[in-house]
Protein backbone atom coordinates (compact mmCIF):
# COMPACT_ATOMS: atom_id res chain seq x y z
CA UNK A 1 0.00 0.00 0.00
CA UNK A 2 1.06 3.59 -0.54
CA UNK A 3 1.29 5.52 2.73
CA UNK A 4 1.82 9.20 3.39
CA UNK A 5 2.07 10.80 6.80
CA UNK A 6 1.53 14.57 7.00
CA UNK A 7 3.00 16.41 9.98
CA UNK A 8 2.75 20.12 10.71
CA UNK A 9 6.07 20.14 12.60
CA UNK A 10 9.38 19.89 10.80
CA UNK A 11 10.28 16.63 12.56
CA UNK A 12 8.89 13.60 14.34
CA UNK A 13 8.12 13.37 18.03
CA UNK A 14 4.54 14.56 18.45
CA UNK A 15 4.07 15.93 21.95
CA UNK A 16 7.82 15.59 22.55
CA UNK A 17 8.53 17.71 19.48
CA UNK A 18 6.35 20.59 20.68
CA UNK A 19 6.64 20.49 24.48
CA UNK A 20 10.24 21.56 25.10
CA UNK A 21 9.61 23.77 28.11
CA UNK A 22 11.98 23.55 31.08
CA UNK A 23 11.31 20.40 33.09
CA UNK A 24 9.28 18.63 30.38
CA UNK A 25 9.34 14.98 31.35
CA UNK A 26 7.19 11.86 31.02
CA UNK A 27 5.41 10.57 34.11
CA UNK A 28 5.42 6.97 32.91
CA UNK A 29 8.65 5.24 33.80
CA UNK A 30 11.31 4.94 31.11
CA UNK A 31 11.45 1.15 30.89
CA UNK A 32 7.83 0.88 29.77
CA UNK A 33 7.43 4.25 28.01
CA UNK A 34 8.68 2.81 24.74
CA UNK A 35 7.58 0.64 21.84
CA UNK A 36 7.37 -3.12 22.17
CA UNK A 37 7.82 -4.09 18.52
CA UNK A 38 11.58 -3.45 18.26
CA UNK A 39 13.13 -6.14 20.44
CA UNK A 40 16.69 -5.34 19.36
CA UNK A 41 16.31 -1.65 20.18
CA UNK A 42 14.70 -2.26 23.57
CA UNK A 43 17.77 -4.29 24.51
CA UNK A 44 20.23 -1.74 23.09
CA UNK A 45 18.57 1.43 24.36
CA UNK A 46 19.73 2.86 27.67
CA UNK A 47 17.44 5.29 29.47
CA UNK A 48 19.44 7.54 31.76
CA UNK A 49 16.71 8.25 34.35
CA UNK A 50 13.71 6.65 36.01
CA UNK A 51 11.45 9.11 34.16
CA UNK A 52 12.61 10.15 30.69
CA UNK A 53 13.06 13.83 29.89
CA UNK A 54 11.87 15.44 26.65
CA UNK A 55 15.26 15.51 24.87
CA UNK A 56 15.85 11.82 25.57
CA UNK A 57 12.39 10.77 24.39
CA UNK A 58 12.73 12.85 21.22
CA UNK A 59 16.10 11.22 20.55
CA UNK A 60 14.50 7.79 21.02
CA UNK A 61 11.65 8.59 18.62
CA UNK A 62 14.07 9.85 15.97
CA UNK A 63 16.09 6.65 16.38
CA UNK A 64 12.97 4.52 15.89
CA UNK A 65 12.05 6.55 12.80
CA UNK A 66 15.48 6.04 11.27
CA UNK A 67 15.70 2.38 12.28
CA UNK A 68 12.46 1.71 10.38
CA UNK A 69 13.33 4.07 7.47
CA UNK A 70 10.05 5.92 7.87
CA UNK A 71 11.05 9.41 6.70
CA UNK A 72 10.60 8.45 3.05
CA UNK A 73 6.83 8.30 3.69
CA UNK A 74 6.65 11.46 5.83
CA UNK A 75 5.87 14.99 4.68
CA UNK A 76 6.87 17.60 7.26
CA UNK A 77 5.90 21.26 7.75
CA UNK A 78 2.52 20.43 6.26
CA UNK A 79 -0.78 20.58 8.13
CA UNK A 80 -3.92 18.78 6.99
CA UNK A 81 -6.66 21.41 6.96
CA UNK A 82 -9.67 19.53 5.60
CA UNK A 83 -10.88 16.06 4.70
CA UNK A 84 -14.19 15.24 3.02
CA UNK A 85 -15.66 11.88 2.10
CA UNK A 86 -16.56 11.27 -1.56
CA UNK A 87 -19.43 8.78 -1.38
CA UNK A 88 -19.33 7.90 -5.07
CA UNK A 89 -15.61 7.18 -5.18
CA UNK A 90 -15.58 5.84 -1.60
CA UNK A 91 -12.45 7.86 -0.92
CA UNK A 92 -11.34 10.68 1.33
CA UNK A 93 -10.32 13.95 -0.34
CA UNK A 94 -7.70 15.69 1.78
CA UNK A 95 -6.41 19.29 1.67
CA UNK A 96 -3.24 20.70 3.21
CA UNK A 97 -2.00 24.17 4.04
CA UNK A 98 0.72 23.85 1.39
CA UNK A 99 -1.79 23.45 -1.43
CA UNK A 100 -1.39 19.70 -1.77
CA UNK A 101 -4.65 17.85 -2.50
CA UNK A 102 -4.85 14.08 -2.33
CA UNK A 103 -7.25 11.18 -2.49
CA UNK A 104 -7.01 8.20 -0.14
CA UNK A 105 -9.06 5.11 0.63
CA UNK A 106 -8.22 5.13 4.35
CA UNK A 107 -7.76 8.16 6.58
CA UNK A 108 -6.08 7.69 9.97
CA UNK A 109 -6.02 10.59 12.42
CA UNK A 110 -2.95 10.32 14.63
CA UNK A 111 -3.30 13.90 15.81
CA UNK A 112 -2.72 13.27 19.50
CA UNK A 113 -5.05 13.96 22.42
CA UNK A 114 -3.15 17.01 23.73
CA UNK A 115 -1.90 18.90 20.70
CA UNK A 116 -4.24 21.89 20.39
CA UNK A 117 -3.07 24.56 22.80
CA UNK A 118 -5.56 26.34 25.04
CA UNK A 119 -4.19 29.87 24.81
CA UNK A 120 -6.47 32.37 26.56
CA UNK A 121 -6.48 35.92 25.27
CA UNK A 122 -6.01 38.50 28.01
CA UNK A 123 -7.04 42.14 27.72
CA UNK A 124 -4.12 44.47 27.10
CA UNK A 125 -1.80 41.79 25.70
CA UNK A 126 -0.93 43.95 22.72
CA UNK A 127 0.66 46.50 25.05
CA UNK A 128 3.10 44.00 26.63
CA UNK A 129 6.67 44.74 25.51
CA UNK A 130 8.16 41.49 26.77
CA UNK A 131 8.04 37.95 25.37
CA UNK A 132 5.18 35.45 25.72
CA UNK A 133 5.33 31.67 25.36
CA UNK A 134 3.00 28.69 25.63
CA UNK A 135 4.45 25.51 27.12
CA UNK A 136 2.89 23.47 24.31
CA UNK A 137 4.71 25.39 21.56
CA UNK A 138 8.10 26.06 23.12
CA UNK A 139 10.93 27.60 21.04
CA UNK A 140 13.40 24.95 19.90
CA UNK A 141 16.31 27.19 20.74
CA UNK A 142 15.15 27.45 24.35
CA UNK A 143 14.46 30.49 26.52
CA UNK A 144 16.82 32.15 28.99
CA UNK A 145 15.27 33.34 32.25
CA UNK A 146 18.51 34.62 33.77
CA UNK A 147 17.96 38.01 35.35
CA UNK A 148 14.33 38.09 34.21
CA UNK A 149 11.08 38.82 35.98
CA UNK A 150 8.85 35.94 34.91
CA UNK A 151 5.11 35.40 35.23
CA UNK A 152 3.64 31.94 34.66
CA UNK A 153 -0.10 31.42 34.33
CA UNK A 154 -1.37 27.93 35.15
CA UNK A 155 -0.54 25.21 37.63
CA UNK A 156 -1.54 22.07 35.76
CA UNK A 157 0.89 19.33 34.79
CA UNK A 158 3.05 21.53 32.52
CA UNK A 159 3.19 24.38 35.02
CA UNK A 160 4.06 22.02 37.87
CA UNK A 161 7.02 20.72 35.86
CA UNK A 162 8.17 24.13 34.59
CA UNK A 163 7.86 26.22 37.77
CA UNK A 164 10.71 24.59 39.76
CA UNK A 165 13.03 24.81 36.74
CA UNK A 166 12.27 28.43 35.86
CA UNK A 167 12.65 29.47 39.50
CA UNK A 168 16.26 28.29 39.55
CA UNK A 169 17.46 30.98 37.11
CA UNK A 170 14.82 33.72 37.06
CA UNK A 171 15.40 36.86 39.11
CA UNK A 172 11.81 36.50 40.27
CA UNK A 173 8.97 34.14 39.34
CA UNK A 174 5.33 35.01 39.97
CA UNK A 175 2.95 32.07 39.74
CA UNK A 176 -0.64 32.89 38.85
CA UNK A 177 -2.83 30.05 40.11
CA UNK A 178 -6.55 29.72 39.50
CA UNK A 179 -7.11 26.22 40.91
CA UNK A 180 -4.66 24.48 43.26
CA UNK A 181 -3.63 21.06 42.01
CA UNK A 182 -2.97 17.78 43.75
CA UNK A 183 0.45 16.48 42.81
CA UNK A 184 2.60 13.65 44.08
CA UNK A 185 6.39 13.32 44.04
CA UNK A 186 8.07 11.59 41.12
CA UNK A 187 11.22 10.69 43.05
CA UNK A 188 13.13 10.76 39.78
CA UNK A 189 16.69 9.44 39.86
CA UNK A 190 19.39 8.00 37.59
CA UNK A 191 18.54 4.62 36.13
CA UNK A 192 19.50 1.73 38.40
CA UNK A 193 21.65 -0.69 36.30
CA UNK A 194 20.28 -3.73 38.12
CA UNK A 195 16.70 -2.60 37.58
CA UNK A 196 17.41 -1.99 33.89
CA UNK A 197 19.02 -5.43 33.49
CA UNK A 198 16.05 -7.12 35.18
CA UNK A 199 13.63 -5.41 32.82
CA UNK A 200 15.63 -6.28 29.72
CA UNK A 201 15.77 -9.91 30.79
CA UNK A 202 11.99 -10.03 31.30
CA UNK A 203 10.66 -7.51 28.78
CA UNK A 204 8.11 -9.84 27.19
CA UNK A 205 6.51 -10.60 30.55
CA UNK A 206 6.39 -6.93 31.54
CA UNK A 207 4.96 -5.92 28.18
CA UNK A 208 2.15 -8.44 28.49
CA UNK A 209 1.34 -7.29 32.03
CA UNK A 210 1.05 -3.73 30.74
CA UNK A 211 -1.32 -4.75 27.94
CA UNK A 212 -3.80 -6.38 30.30
CA UNK A 213 -3.47 -3.87 33.14
CA UNK A 214 -5.82 -1.05 34.12
CA UNK A 215 -3.69 1.82 32.86
CA UNK A 216 -0.98 0.27 30.70
CA UNK A 217 1.37 0.21 33.68
CA UNK A 218 2.78 -3.28 34.36
CA UNK A 219 2.57 -3.20 38.13
CA UNK A 220 0.08 -4.98 40.34
CA UNK A 221 -2.81 -2.78 41.45
CA UNK A 222 -3.94 -2.91 45.04
CA UNK A 223 -7.27 -4.47 45.93
CA UNK A 224 -7.25 -3.13 49.50
CA UNK A 225 -9.83 -0.56 50.58
CA UNK A 226 -9.08 2.60 52.53
CA UNK A 227 -12.24 2.30 54.57
CA UNK A 228 -11.33 -1.20 55.73
CA UNK A 229 -7.84 -0.19 56.90
CA UNK A 230 -6.91 1.18 60.30
CA UNK A 231 -5.67 4.73 60.57
CA UNK A 232 -2.21 3.40 61.40
CA UNK A 233 -2.15 1.17 58.32
CA UNK A 234 -3.38 4.00 56.09
CA UNK A 235 -0.64 6.34 57.26
CA UNK A 236 2.07 3.72 56.82
CA UNK A 237 0.82 2.77 53.35
CA UNK A 238 0.59 6.37 52.15
CA UNK A 239 3.96 7.32 53.63
CA UNK A 240 5.71 4.40 51.94
CA UNK A 241 4.07 5.15 48.60
CA UNK A 242 4.85 8.88 48.90
CA UNK A 243 8.49 8.03 49.47
CA UNK A 244 8.66 5.67 46.50
CA UNK A 245 7.15 8.27 44.21
CA UNK A 246 5.17 7.80 41.03
CA UNK A 247 1.72 6.39 40.38
CA UNK A 248 2.20 3.62 42.90
CA UNK A 249 0.64 6.19 45.23
CA UNK A 250 -2.68 5.84 43.39
CA UNK A 251 -2.52 2.33 41.89
CA UNK A 252 -0.55 0.55 44.58
CA UNK A 253 -2.16 1.79 47.79
CA UNK A 254 -5.94 1.36 47.79
CA UNK A 255 -8.53 0.44 45.19
CA UNK A 256 -11.29 2.82 46.28
CA UNK A 257 -9.51 6.19 46.11
CA UNK A 258 -11.50 7.47 43.12
CA UNK A 259 -14.57 5.31 43.72
CA UNK A 260 -15.73 6.42 47.15
CA UNK A 261 -15.89 10.00 48.41
CA UNK A 262 -15.19 9.06 52.02
CA UNK A 263 -12.10 7.11 50.95
CA UNK A 264 -11.05 10.00 48.72
CA UNK A 265 -11.26 12.45 51.61
CA UNK A 266 -8.74 10.32 53.50
CA UNK A 267 -6.10 10.49 50.78
CA UNK A 268 -6.86 14.16 50.01
CA UNK A 269 -6.30 15.08 53.65
CA UNK A 270 -3.00 13.19 53.61
CA UNK A 271 -1.74 15.16 50.59
CA UNK A 272 -2.92 18.47 52.04
CA UNK A 273 -1.03 17.57 55.21
CA UNK A 274 2.10 17.04 53.12
CA UNK A 275 1.72 20.54 51.67
CA UNK A 276 1.54 21.96 55.20
CA UNK A 277 4.71 20.09 56.17
CA UNK A 278 6.66 21.20 53.07
CA UNK A 279 5.64 24.84 52.55
CA UNK A 280 6.98 27.06 55.33
CA UNK A 281 4.60 30.01 54.94
CA UNK A 282 1.16 28.87 56.18
CA UNK A 283 -0.58 31.51 54.06
CA UNK A 284 1.08 30.20 50.89
CA UNK A 285 0.43 26.60 51.96
CA UNK A 286 -3.25 27.36 52.38
CA UNK A 287 -3.41 28.76 48.83
CA UNK A 288 -1.73 25.64 47.44
CA UNK A 289 -4.08 23.15 49.11
CA UNK A 290 -6.77 21.84 46.72
CA UNK A 291 -10.40 21.71 47.77
CA UNK A 292 -13.65 21.43 45.88
CA UNK A 293 -12.89 18.36 43.78
CA UNK A 294 -11.78 14.80 44.59
CA UNK A 295 -8.14 13.77 44.64
CA UNK A 296 -7.00 12.11 41.41
CA UNK A 297 -9.98 13.19 39.30
CA UNK A 298 -8.06 15.90 37.50
CA UNK A 299 -4.86 15.05 35.67
CA UNK A 300 -2.57 14.02 38.54
CA UNK A 301 0.97 15.27 37.87
CA UNK A 302 4.21 13.89 39.24
CA UNK A 303 6.48 16.65 40.49
CA UNK A 304 10.05 17.33 41.45
CA UNK A 305 10.31 19.92 44.23
CA UNK A 306 7.10 21.69 43.23
CA UNK A 307 5.86 22.59 46.70
CA UNK A 308 9.44 23.16 47.90
CA UNK A 309 9.83 25.84 45.21
CA UNK A 310 7.39 28.10 47.05
CA UNK A 311 9.90 28.34 49.91
CA UNK A 312 12.29 30.24 47.64
CA UNK A 313 12.62 33.99 48.19
CA UNK A 314 12.39 34.66 44.45
CA UNK A 315 9.00 32.94 44.05
CA UNK A 316 5.58 34.38 44.86
CA UNK A 317 2.08 32.97 44.44
CA UNK A 318 -0.96 34.90 43.26
CA UNK A 319 -4.40 33.37 43.74
CA UNK A 320 -6.34 34.66 40.75
CA UNK A 321 -9.57 33.13 42.03
CA UNK A 322 -9.36 35.75 44.81
CA UNK A 323 -7.74 38.53 42.76
CA UNK A 324 -8.54 37.96 39.07
CA UNK A 325 -6.31 39.23 36.28
CA UNK A 326 -7.78 42.45 34.99
CA UNK A 327 -5.32 43.35 32.24
CA UNK A 328 -1.84 42.89 30.86
CA UNK A 329 0.24 46.05 31.04
CA UNK A 330 3.35 47.04 29.13
CA UNK A 331 5.57 45.63 31.87
CA UNK A 332 3.55 42.88 33.50
CA UNK A 333 0.16 41.74 34.77
CA UNK A 334 -2.40 43.71 36.73
CA UNK A 335 -4.92 41.99 38.99
CA UNK A 336 -7.78 43.51 40.92
CA UNK A 337 -5.37 43.87 43.85
CA UNK A 338 -2.13 45.11 42.31
CA UNK A 339 0.56 45.08 39.62
CA UNK A 340 3.15 42.34 39.06
CA UNK A 341 6.17 43.08 36.90
CA UNK A 342 7.21 40.66 34.17
CA UNK A 343 9.70 40.57 31.31
CA UNK A 344 8.36 37.19 30.20
CA UNK A 345 4.88 35.68 30.44
CA UNK A 346 4.56 31.89 30.21
CA UNK A 347 1.15 30.39 29.50
CA UNK A 348 0.96 26.91 31.05
CA UNK A 349 -2.73 26.77 30.26
CA UNK A 350 -2.98 23.31 28.74
CA UNK A 351 -4.95 22.07 25.77
CA UNK A 352 -8.33 21.66 24.15
CA UNK A 353 -8.10 17.94 24.83
CA UNK A 354 -9.12 14.99 22.68
CA UNK A 355 -11.73 16.62 20.42
CA UNK A 356 -9.84 19.87 19.83
CA UNK A 357 -7.15 18.36 17.57
CA UNK A 358 -9.80 16.63 15.44
CA UNK A 359 -11.87 19.80 15.17
CA UNK A 360 -8.80 21.64 13.92
CA UNK A 361 -9.33 19.73 10.70
CA UNK A 362 -12.54 20.37 8.77
CA UNK A 363 -13.62 16.71 8.60
CA UNK A 364 -16.84 16.07 6.65
CA UNK A 365 -18.40 12.61 6.35
CA UNK A 366 -21.31 11.29 4.36
CA UNK A 367 -23.81 13.92 3.29
CA UNK A 368 -21.31 16.65 4.07
CA UNK A 369 -21.91 16.28 7.81
CA UNK A 370 -19.11 17.93 9.77
CA UNK A 371 -17.55 15.96 12.61
CA UNK A 372 -17.66 19.10 14.73
CA UNK A 373 -21.43 19.36 14.23
CA UNK A 374 -22.05 15.68 14.86
CA UNK A 375 -20.15 15.96 18.14
CA UNK A 376 -21.67 19.30 19.17
CA UNK A 377 -23.08 17.72 22.35
CA UNK A 378 -19.98 15.61 22.96
CA UNK A 379 -18.11 12.90 21.08
CA UNK A 380 -19.90 9.77 19.90
CA UNK A 381 -17.61 6.93 18.87
CA UNK A 382 -17.49 3.18 18.64
CA UNK A 383 -14.50 1.97 20.64
CA UNK A 384 -12.94 5.41 20.31
CA UNK A 385 -11.63 4.35 16.91
CA UNK A 386 -14.56 5.02 14.58
CA UNK A 387 -17.69 7.16 14.31
CA UNK A 388 -20.87 6.52 12.33
CA UNK A 389 -21.21 8.41 9.07
CA UNK A 390 -17.46 8.57 8.48
CA UNK A 391 -16.43 5.40 6.60
CA UNK A 392 -12.77 4.32 6.57
CA UNK A 393 -11.88 7.02 9.09
CA UNK A 394 -9.84 5.64 11.98
CA UNK A 395 -8.93 7.57 15.12
CA UNK A 396 -5.88 6.61 17.18
CA UNK A 397 -6.59 7.07 20.91
CA UNK A 398 -9.83 8.89 20.14
CA UNK A 399 -12.58 9.82 22.62
CA UNK A 400 -14.15 6.71 24.08
CA UNK A 401 -10.86 4.82 24.33
CA UNK A 402 -8.47 4.66 27.34
CA UNK A 403 -6.13 7.19 25.65
CA UNK A 404 -5.10 9.82 28.23
CA UNK A 405 -5.85 7.50 31.16
CA UNK A 406 -3.26 5.06 29.86
CA UNK A 407 0.47 4.73 29.44
CA UNK A 408 0.21 6.11 25.92
CA UNK A 409 2.59 3.82 23.95
CA UNK A 410 0.56 0.80 25.08
CA UNK A 411 -2.74 2.26 23.87
CA UNK A 412 -1.24 3.73 20.70
CA UNK A 413 0.26 0.37 19.74
CA UNK A 414 -3.01 -1.41 20.42
CA UNK A 415 -4.95 0.96 18.16
CA UNK A 416 -2.34 0.85 15.41
CA UNK A 417 -2.34 -2.97 15.41
CA UNK A 418 -6.15 -3.15 15.49
CA UNK A 419 -6.46 -0.67 12.60
CA UNK A 420 -3.76 -2.51 10.64
CA UNK A 421 -5.56 -5.84 11.09
CA UNK A 422 -8.86 -4.22 10.15
CA UNK A 423 -7.52 -2.79 6.89
CA UNK A 424 -5.93 -6.15 6.11
CA UNK A 425 -9.31 -7.83 6.72
CA UNK A 426 -11.04 -5.37 4.37
CA UNK A 427 -8.54 -5.90 1.56
CA UNK A 428 -8.47 -9.67 1.72
CA UNK A 429 -12.23 -9.87 2.21
CA UNK A 430 -12.78 -7.70 -0.86
CA UNK A 431 -14.53 -4.93 1.05
CA UNK A 432 -14.38 -1.26 0.16
CA UNK A 433 -15.46 0.36 3.40
CA UNK A 434 -16.04 -0.12 7.09
CA UNK A 435 -18.25 2.16 9.16
CA UNK A 436 -19.51 2.03 12.74
CA UNK A 437 -23.26 1.52 13.04
CA UNK A 438 -25.25 4.13 14.90
CA UNK A 439 -26.54 1.51 17.33
CA UNK A 440 -23.04 0.27 18.22
CA UNK A 441 -21.86 3.84 18.62
CA UNK A 442 -24.74 4.78 20.90
CA UNK A 443 -24.33 1.67 23.02
CA UNK A 444 -20.57 2.14 23.39
CA UNK A 445 -20.89 5.84 24.27
CA UNK A 446 -23.56 4.99 26.85
CA UNK A 447 -21.20 2.36 28.30
CA UNK A 448 -18.32 4.87 28.48
CA UNK A 449 -20.55 7.32 30.34
CA UNK A 450 -21.99 4.65 32.65
CA UNK A 451 -18.54 3.44 33.70
CA UNK A 452 -17.37 7.01 34.35
CA UNK A 453 -20.47 7.75 36.44
CA UNK A 454 -19.52 4.98 38.87
CA UNK A 455 -16.36 6.90 39.75
CA UNK A 456 -15.63 10.34 41.19
CA UNK A 457 -14.09 11.65 37.96
CA UNK A 458 -17.17 13.54 36.71
CA UNK A 459 -17.22 15.54 39.95
CA UNK A 460 -14.16 17.54 38.86
CA UNK A 461 -14.16 20.39 36.35
CA UNK A 462 -11.27 18.81 34.46
CA UNK A 463 -10.07 18.79 30.88
CA UNK A 464 -11.21 15.15 30.82
CA UNK A 465 -14.66 16.74 30.95
CA UNK A 466 -13.83 19.61 28.60
CA UNK A 467 -14.30 22.04 31.49
CA UNK A 468 -11.20 24.12 30.65
CA UNK A 469 -12.68 25.28 27.34
CA UNK A 470 -15.52 27.80 27.32
CA UNK A 471 -18.65 26.41 25.66
CA UNK A 472 -17.34 22.86 25.37
CA UNK A 473 -19.86 20.16 26.36
CA UNK A 474 -19.24 18.68 29.81
CA UNK A 475 -18.78 15.02 28.93
CA UNK A 476 -16.21 12.58 30.33
CA UNK A 477 -14.33 11.72 27.16
CA UNK A 478 -11.86 8.86 27.84
CA UNK A 479 -12.82 5.26 28.64
CA UNK A 480 -12.11 4.46 32.28
CA UNK A 481 -12.91 0.76 32.19
CA UNK A 482 -9.28 -0.26 31.89
CA UNK A 483 -6.71 -0.90 29.17
CA UNK A 484 -6.98 -4.69 29.54
CA UNK A 485 -10.80 -4.77 29.44
CA UNK A 486 -10.82 -2.42 26.47
CA UNK A 487 -8.32 -4.55 24.54
CA UNK A 488 -10.46 -7.64 25.20
CA UNK A 489 -13.54 -5.86 23.83
CA UNK A 490 -11.72 -4.70 20.69
CA UNK A 491 -10.37 -8.21 20.07
CA UNK A 492 -13.87 -9.69 20.47
CA UNK A 493 -15.30 -7.20 17.97
CA UNK A 494 -12.68 -8.19 15.40
CA UNK A 495 -13.04 -11.92 16.10
CA UNK A 496 -16.80 -11.69 15.43
CA UNK A 497 -16.29 -10.23 11.95
CA UNK A 498 -16.09 -6.63 13.15
CA UNK A 499 -19.35 -6.74 15.04
CA UNK A 500 -20.97 -3.30 15.27
CA UNK A 501 -19.57 -2.21 11.91
CA UNK A 502 -21.11 -2.17 8.43
CA UNK A 503 -18.78 -3.48 5.73
CA UNK A 504 -19.50 -2.87 2.04
CA UNK A 505 -18.36 -5.29 -0.65
CA UNK A 506 -16.04 -4.08 -3.40
CA UNK A 507 -17.86 -2.87 -6.50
Amino acid sequence: MNVRLYERGDGVGGTWYWNRYPGARCDSESMYYSFSFLEDLEQEWHWSERYPGQPEILNYLNTVTDRLDLRRDMVFSTAVTAASYDEDAKRWLVDTDTGVHLSTRYLITAVGCLSTANRPTLPGEESFVGDTYHTGAWPHEGVSFVGKQVAIIGTGASGIQAIPEIAQTAEHLTVFQRTPNFTIPAENRPMDPEFEAEWKANYREWREKGRVSRAGIPYDASDKLVLEASEEDRLETFEQAWGRGGFVFTFGTYADLVMNMEANNVVADFVRGKIDSIVKDPVVAAKLKPYGYPFGTKRLPLDTNYFETFNRENVSLVDISAEPISTVTSDGIRTTEGDYQADIIVFATGFDAMTGPLFNIDIQGKGGVKLKDKWSAGPYTYLGVSTAGFPNLFMITGPGSPSVLSNMPVSIEQHVEWIDDCIDHLRHGENDTIEATEQAEQEWTAHVNAIASKTLYPKAASWYMGANIAGKPRVFMPYIGGVGNYRKKCDEVAAHGYEGFDLTASS
